[in-house]
């Protein structure tokens, strides 16, 4: 590792409180530290079997930890259910990034917590089963991130706890209240938002989920960064609602390729990408 690459990752690393050294490193360094919020419930957070392979790290993938300190990132990164925690899309996401761009450093911001409805995102809503407020707890521990980093993008994976004729209805209206809140609340008007598909074997069980896809796909075509991502052919545990390791692995390689799409890098070269992926709607 070069010098000053050194040096920077040195500063990310040191902590999420604190003012940054004026120093060039630390300018830079924040610079390439691209950050992502992994919010929503419980496929975000992850139940999958946790295996060797999520416990290496790489030395350009970060997570903020529950205690606001960058650490190298290693499944479970989060900690909404600690009993329950396991592999979800976000390190394979991190990781499918950083080999993508070698200039980036990832920090990803894990503040999912299982069961929540779409109704406990808002200011001051509380989630009873994690005894949280989900929504101001992403916000506050985004702004302390961003104090190292950039803010690139949110990765939202919710709508199980909404897959009812009453919530259902009503899910692109409240999608699109909360994307509009969290633009406002971490002044990033343009603010990418990559929404993922509940699984198939829920949408069997569950019918109403169609009205969850709905409302995702209403959104994503009525704003450019609003991406949707399909969680078709990704298969579930045997409770029918979360991801197995593999499937939650998969899917964050695809959020990836949705965040690298509208930068235009191609996750296998780097270089410009025509594949959609399902990921646009």
């Amino acid at each position: 590792m070069r010098r000053r690459d050194l040096i920077g990752f040195l500063l990310l690393v040191a902590g999420a409180t604190g003012p940054l050294s004026a120093t060039e490193g630390a300018h830079e360094a924040r610079g390439s530290f691209h950050l992502y919020l992994l919010a929503g419930q419980s496929n975000m957070a992850g139940r999958g079997a946790v295996a060797e392979q999520d416990k290496t790290v790489h030395r350009r993938v970060l997570t903020l930890n529950c205690d606001n300190q960058w650490v190298p990132a290693r499944e479970p990164l989060h900690f909404d259910k600690p009993a329950y925690v396991g592999v979800g899309p976000g390190l394979a996401f991190g990781k499918a990034l950083a080999e993508a761009d070698t200039n980036a450093t990832i920090g990803l911001i894990p503040c999912a917590a299982g069961g929540s409805p779409i109704s406990a995102w808002k200011r001051k809503g509380y989630h009873s089963q994690t005894q949280s407020h989900p929504y101001d707890d992403a916000v506050k521990r985004c702004r302390i991130a961003m104090r190292r980093g950039v803010l690139k993008g949110v990765l939202w994976h919710q709508g199980e706890s909404d897959s009812n004729p009453e919530d259902g209805p009503l899910y692109a209206q409240r999608l699109a209240d909360l994307i509009f809140r969290l633009r406002q609340d971490l002044q990033s008007p343009n603010l990418l938002f990559v929404a993922g598909t509940p699984a198939d074997a829920f949408i069997a069980r569950k019918p109403e989920a169609a009205l969850v896809i709905d409302g995702i796909e209403t959104v994503a075509k009525a704003d450019e960064n609003v991406y949707r991502v399909s969680a078709r052919h990704l298969e579930c545990k045997t409770d029918r609602v979360h991801f197995n390791a593999d499937a939650a692995r998969e899917l964050g390689r695809r959020y990836a390729e949705a965040v690298l799409k509208r930068k235009n890098v191609s996750p296998a070269s780097g270089s410009a990408s025509a594949a959609d992926n399902d990921s646009r709607q």
